[in-house]
């Protein structure tokens, strides 16, 4: 059996970077590789202190190189690409040279502020492939040197529409109720303040899923406190009951590496509102009508009298372009040309 190991930060959580690379785990294995996920935090097969977030001091080597010993492939989930553990990036690199490994970017140094100076990330080897998840970043990687391959993120376009009555009464919010969804984490780059404004704008309940990071806890406090609308702070996975239970999807985020709200909101016939972020024009591209935050009353008459040739349009194209099996033809294409395939 040949063996595939998948490392990141964390996995099996909600993040952005859990969810895909939960989704690669399960394609690697319809593949045919035997999976092993290995992280510092999360419901993992192999916890190796030291490779999370928050452990600054970062892996031992040899317990690292243990972990991925017996991996005939190993999958690099962002660990590799933003700068939040630079020491459990450099064993990570080291362990990996002249190995065969695909480089999955999610987040490059260069595209956050406050990450701008470091530029030994990400770390290059001529036996690796570099995957990234836009057309805008793989210009950026060219730019410096580094090929990649394009592989877009891929969405369950199969799953059933979910249970609004049963998600609603969870929330303990009538049908008659104006639910504003914000499926995100609360973190500055969210725009949390924004999403805020659209729900009190269109007098609807303000639901925001995901617990505060990167120190946000006491604005976060004071934004829901201040808000004028109500709110539900409830974190939920991200599911199709969710956007059943909603009836505007908010996105307002200033920067993204994808955004995949706005995706499953399509897929799930669901309007959004969209943040004026790069890789949300690109992915508008494929022809996603979606709103922008100053247009409400464009919002507001869609909420009065919704237009589904706009909702019909918007789940076609998530499904022919952001399906799992999209993804899976361009991994399989990936791994061919490497000679990685088993």
């Amino acid at each position: 059996m040949v063996r595939a190991a998948i490392v990141s930060f964390r996995l099996g959580l909600s993040d952005g970077v859990s969810v895909v690379a939960r989704l690669w785990q399960k394609m690697l294995a319809d593949i045919g590789f035997d999976m092993v996920t290995v992280a510092g935090e999360g419901p993992v097969d192999r916890l190796v202190p030291g490779l999370g977030i928050d452990q600054l001091d970062g892996p031992d080597p040899d317990g690292f190189a243990a972990a991925v010993s017996d991996a005939d492939l190993v999958v690099v989930e962002n660990l590799c690409t933003i700068p939040l553990n630079l020491p459990a990036a450099r064993t990570v690199a080291r362990a990996l040279a002249g190995r065969p490994a695909i480089l999955h970017h999610h987040d490059p140094p260069w595209q956050r502020e406050r990450f701008a100076a470091v530029t030994e990330l990400p770390p290059d080897d001529p036996s690796w492939r570099h995957v990234v998840i836009n057309r805008f970043t793989a210009e950026q990687f060219s730019r410096r040197g580094i090929e990649t391959t394009v592989i877009y993120n891929g969405f369950d376009t199969t799953s059933p529409e979910g249970d609004r009555a049963a998600m609603r009464a969870k929330l303990e919010v009538d049908d008659e109720t104006l639910l504003v969804a914000h499926p995100v984490r609360a973190i500055p780059r969210k725009n949390i303040p924004g999403a805020i404004a659209i729900a009190e704008a269109l007098g609807g309940t303000y639901w925001l899923m995901g617990q505060a990071e990167e120190g946000y806890d006491a604005t976060l406090e004071r934004l829901l406190a201040d808000a004028r609308c109500p709110v539900i702070h409830r974190p939920v996975a991200r599911t199709p009951d969710i956007y059943a239970a909603a009836d505007l999807v908010v996105f307002p985020s200033i920067w993204e590496g994808f955004g995949n709200p706005p995706v499953e909101a399509a897929n799930w016939r669901r309007p959004c509102v969209v943040g004026d972020y790069p890789v949300a024009h690109e992915l508008a591209e494929f022809g996603f009508q979606w709103f922008t935050s100053d247009g409400l009353d464009e919002i507001q008459a869609f909420l009065n009298c919704p237009d589904s040739d706009l909702l019909d349009q918007n789940q076609a194209i998530a499904q022919q372009h952001f399906s799992l099996e999209r993804v899976r033809t361009d991994l399989v294409a990936l791994l061919d040309d490497a000679g990685w395939l088993p």
